[in-house]
């Protein structure tokens, strides 16, 4: 009777689970339904598996994983049967008075809240749409990789060869807080060898990203009432860590330059030198420009001179289409003042979560243990398949096709807004990076257009989070469009609703 119930319920679906999961589903439905019953004995694995026409296997891995779970119990040299103790699976049901103390219950502590500090309001970001309302037709981040070109299948080789080999055990364990030694050696052979750097895997430490080294950086040396010099426009994120820290921030204008270093020195010179100087030198977020080779000198030599630490962030040195890069301020640093904090975030993909902290190994070692008490470690499995990726050089090989295929799309985009946009927007093209920063004419708002534009089904940045100074009305006609995450049909498509955006706002 059980074979024919199971013929006649089990489909086999190539399209969804597993077919051992296919089947323990259904023989748990027929548990819960009652037709098969505490004590009842279940078919030998090779009937079921011939009536309902599966491997064997299939079969006996079903049960064992109804054993493991308390559906069944698996007898020697008897058979298998359904558990007399089943779990418990009844839904409770919640009263309705329940229900409204779920949704009213406040602490019955007191709470610091600091979520009105922190929270960042980026109209690019990814979000899960509520119900009812469509997701966007086009969506121009504010500066993303393509994911549909990351060397993915190249990453879950080696994810399942590790998987499988003799170190599974040990690499699903707890591991080092630094990351992944693998990784950690080969990431510094590629600093080395890419960034013209000269550190040891012990100067490294693994991060989840970017944020998660800056925050690190800021945890070590930042305490309540440091300054710490800040670019501005910049980036709000980080302004956002040294804020919370109960940092004084003092904000440093950007121009075509990179960070003004006459600013820097003139507060130095006055006594108003900064705990850190936080600094993107390679296409700075959000303005694209790159700190030129002259003000690098400089405030390499003001660190030296008045003993304060400069956090690099290179969030995307590996795009770089005009000339050749300058190499970044850490492959200078013989007096041992630059934090270097970098990511494969995006140069791969957004979702893969590995970054890096580069400093001397004391810093790295406080950085580390402050790291253990709020993430004990990163996933090692990943690090590991990521850093054998570094060592057959499919890291090189993916940073040479996608440089290539995001100078294309560079050109596409920049002709497209210039052919397009032309009359209600000027920007210039970017030597590299992944973003372009434009500027609307003077009476079209930032907000404006991406509230219209949003209707049209395209999520565009609403020019929010570029500046930070409190007090002080920021402009609301600058914008940073990601051009990389889109094909040239797609950016043409999104460049299309954009215009019907604009075209309300008329032209004088």
């Amino acid at each position: 009777m059980i074979r024919k119930l199971l013929q006649i319920t089990f489909k086999k679906d190539g399209q969804h689970s597993p077919l051992y999961l296919q089947l323990e589903s259904e023989i748990i439905q027929l548990i819960c339904r009652g037709i098969l019953k505490p004590g009842q004995v279940l078919p030998p694995s090779r009937e079921l598996a011939q009536s309902l026409r599966i491997n064997r296997k299939t079969v006996v891995k079903t049960y064992e994983e109804l054993n493991a779970q308390g559906w069944v119990e698996i007898r020697d040299r008897s058979g298998v049967y359904v558990s007399g103790n089943l779990p418990d699976t009844a839904a409770r049901r919640i009263s309705q008075n329940s229900e409204k103390l779920i949704r009213s219950r406040q602490p019955a502590y007191p709470l610091i809240s600091r979520s009105a500090d922190i929270a960042i309001r980026t109209s690019t970001d990814v979000e899960i749409n509520a119900a009812g309302i469509p997701a966007p037709l086009y969506r121009i981040d504010d500066g993303f990789p393509d994911p549909r070109i990351a060397p993915i299948e190249e990453l879950i080789r080696e994810y399942r060869r590790y998987g499988k080999s003799h170190l599974a055990n040990h690499l699903m364990m707890y591991g080092p807080e630094h990351g992944s030694y693998h990784l950690r050696v080969e990431l510094a052979n590629f600093l080395n060898r890419t960034r013209g750097m000269q550190v040891s895997e012990k100067e490294i430490l693994i991060t989840k990203g970017t944020q998660m080294a800056i925050y690190l950086t800021a945890q070590v040396l930042i305490r309540p009432g440091d300054s710490v010099f800040v670019p501005d426009p910049g980036y709000h994120a980080a302004n956002q860590v040294f804020n919370l820290l109960g940092a004084h921030l003092t904000f440093i204008p950007v121009d075509k330059d990179g960070m003004d270093i006459d600013r820097i020195e003139q507060l130095c010179l006055t006594k108003q030198t900064p705990k850190l100087v936080y600094i993107i030198p390679h296409h700075h977020r959000p303005t694209t420009v790159t700190l030129c080779a002259e003000r690098r000198m400089r405030l390499m030599n003001l660190a030296h001179k008045y003993r304060f630490a400069v956090l690099e962030d290179d969030y995307d040195f590996d795009y770089h289409f005009s000339s050749n890069p300058l190499l970044p301020l850490a492959s200078l640093d013989s007096g041992s003042h630059i934090i270097y904090v970098g990511s494969f975030c995006k140069s791969i993909a957004p979702g893969i979560r590995i970054g890096f902290m580069v400093a001397p190994e004391v810093v790295i070692n406080e950085a580390a243990a402050i790291r253990k008490l709020i993430d004990r470690q990163g996933e090692q499995l990943l690090e590991e398949s990521l850093a054998e990726l570094l060592r057959t050089g499919d890291i090189s090989r993916h940073l040479k096709k996608s440089h290539k295929l995001y100078e294309q799309r560079l050109e596409n985009s920049c002709r497209l807004l210039q052919e397009q946009l032309g009359p209600y927007l000027t920007f210039e093209r970017p030597n590299g990076g992944l973003a372009i920063w434009a500027k609307y004419r003077k009476d079209i708002s930032a907000k404006a257009v991406a509230r219209k534009a949003s209707k049209l089904g395209l999520k565009i940045s609403d020019g929010s989070n570029y500046f930070f100074q409190p007090n002080i009305i920021q402009p609301d006609n600058f914008i940073r469009i990601g051009y990389c995450s889109l094909d040239e049909t797609e950016m043409a498509g999104a460049i299309d609703v954009w215009k019907q955006a604009l075209v309300t706002f008329g032209l004088k």
